[in-house]
């Protein structure tokens, strides 16, 4: 079941409030990937810099997580980083390929690449780099909370499986059920490096984490359970004291079985209503969302009909954060994203 969340304090700011399942007087907002390519100055502070590189160097990570602080007035940041960083950090052969998204040089196929990639361990040496991106960060923003973030075994290891991006996660569906050991011995391996990836940002001062399983949807209820939540549970195992939310794409069968993993917190995509999201999480869970990523570039009536729906639907939940059902699109017009801001801020 649920962990029971850390009880609030007067100077928690709304967002945190609302993850400790207490509704603040501002509906809290933020927007996954507000830190990308929808922002003009993000791509002049990536300019000729490749992602990697970017998410380990300090000052540069900081600058990108600290921009649509200001330039929407968003609740939250969140760490401006990538769901292999710490597989990089730990000297796993990993990229990110402009335009495909991460790409290992040794995917595990077979016992020997198992051994070779579980043989890598990620030290705390390693994770200094985070460590100082994060005090940075959280030196700058000041009373504005930062979110830390990983990527859930799961959909790590549908990369590391693959080697690369995978539309139906096939090849990881089919180890976890044809060498259920070796299945168990990568997601164990990669639930501690993803969860000493969230404890070192929480050390460095991060405010709550969020756990991305972005491929957890091609599972089914079942699958889930034996396959994806063992893992997921270790790794937010590993964080204590600050509010966890677990968020996955195409989820809306797995809402109950990714409560269990131990989050206070419930991220909802856009393909579920949040009342109905309430309903399969117990009714006492605070659910983050979920917002139509399409509706963006809708005209502002549309857009505001549909806020207007997904704040009324998360009523049904002892506390709500406004937020996307998944990221920005690079298309996004900022100026749409203050505007969300603006608005809920705004709200009786």
């Amino acid at each position: 079941m649920t962990a029971p969340a850390t009880p609030a304090t007067a100077v928690d700011p709304p967002i945190v409030t609302a993850y400790r399942g207490l509704r603040p007087a501002v509906l809290p907002v933020w927007f996954m990937r507000q830190a990308g390519r929808s922002l003009p100055e993000y791509r002049q502070s990536r300019a000729g810099v490749a992602m990697l590189d970017a998410c380990l160097t300090p000052d540069l990570a900081a600058e990108i997580t600290l921009q649509p602080v200001r330039r929407h007035g968003v609740d939250a940041a969140i760490f401006f980083s990538d769901i292999v960083v710490p597989l990089k950090l730990a000297g796993v052969d990993v990229s990110i390929v402009p335009g495909r998204g991460p790409v290992f040089g040794r995917p595990v196929r077979d016992e020997a690449d198992l051994a070779d990639l579980t043989a890598h361990t990620l030290t705390d040496d390693a994770l200094v780099v985070i460590e100082r991106a994060v005090s940075a960060t959280v030196q700058q923003l000041g009373p504005v909370p930062l979110i830390g973030f990983a990527g859930a075994p799961f959909t790590l290891a549908s990369y590391v499986v693959e080697g690369g991006p995978s539309k139906d996660q096939l090849r990881a569906r089919t180890m976890a059920h044809a060498d259920p050991a070796a299945w168990i011995r990568l997601t164990d391996w990669l639930a501690a490096v993803s969860g000493a990836f969230l404890a070192a940002q929480v050390r460095a001062g991060a405010r709550a984490v969020q756990l991305f399983d972005s491929w957890a949807g091609s599972l089914s209820a079942r699958d889930y359970r034996t396959t994806a939540l063992p893992a997921a549970t270790r790794t937010l195992a590993a964080v204590s004291g600050v509010p966890r939310v677990h968020f996955g794409t195409g989820t809306a069968l797995l809402l109950s079985a990714m409560r269990d993993a131990g989050a206070e917190v419930i991220g909802v995509d856009h393909r579920i209503d949040l009342r109905e999201a309430a309903q399969r999480t117990g009714g006492v869970v605070p659910l983050q969302g979920n917002i139509d990523p399409a509706l963006l570039a809708a005209p502002w009536p549309v857009l505001e009909r549909h806020l207007t729906e997904v704040v009324e639907a998360g009523r049904a939940a002892p506390a709500h954060v406004l937020n996307l059902g998944h990221g920005v699109p690079p298309e996004t017009d900022p100026g749409v994203l203050t505007r969300i801001v603006e608005w809920a801020h705004t709200r009786p």
